[in-house]
């Protein structure tokens, strides 16, 4: 049986869609690499040198705070096994500029952030975008465009881990 695509839950309030899902590929790799460190979380900065690549660390070893953005959690655990919730952040200056996307955390050969704990492995993880199917995945939003600053606003009201 392959690995299915796994999309995240929706953890900004008042959201109606999810923003992010794992390609099978990088849910085989986020599953070996939870029995090799534990539980993980993403973060996808905002920096700038190679801005489509999210780092992955093992769960509070990188510390978010009121500047980075919840877009989803994950439980990328087998079927019948036990919960294994990933996290995803963001910080909320990439927000501004990615709040109009889907985003797909995708696996390629390529050498990651020494940081990140795929690099060993020589591969490292990349999101790919697309155009949100719809501007408006707020519930509560009568706009026809959230993207910017009042989406950040919404955004940052994440649901707590």
């Amino acid at each position: 049986m392959s690995t299915p695509t796994i999309t995240a839950s929706v953890t900004i309030a008042d959201e109606t869609v999810p923003r992010v899902q794992l390609a099978p590929v990088a849910v085989d790799l986020l599953r070996s690499l939870w029995e090799e460190h534990g539980p993980l979380m993403f973060h996808q900065s905002g920096g700038c040198c190679d801005g489509s690549s999210p780092m992955l660390f093992m769960a509070g070893e990188f510390i978010t705070s009121d500047q980075d953005v919840r877009l989803g959690q994950f439980d990328i655990a087998p079927a019948n096994e036990p919960s294994q919730p990933l996290d995803f952040w963001m910080s909320a200056e990439q927000f501004t500029y990615w709040s109009h996307t889907f985003l797909t955390v995708d696996v390629v050969p390529g050498r990651g952030s020494g940081f990140s704990a795929e690099a060993p492995r020589g591969v490292r993880f990349l999101i790919r975008s697309e155009l949100m199917t719809t501007m408006t995945p707020f519930a509560d939003s009568d706009e026809t465009d959230t993207a910017g600053e009042d989406a950040v606003a919404s955004a940052t009201k994440a649901v707590p881990a």
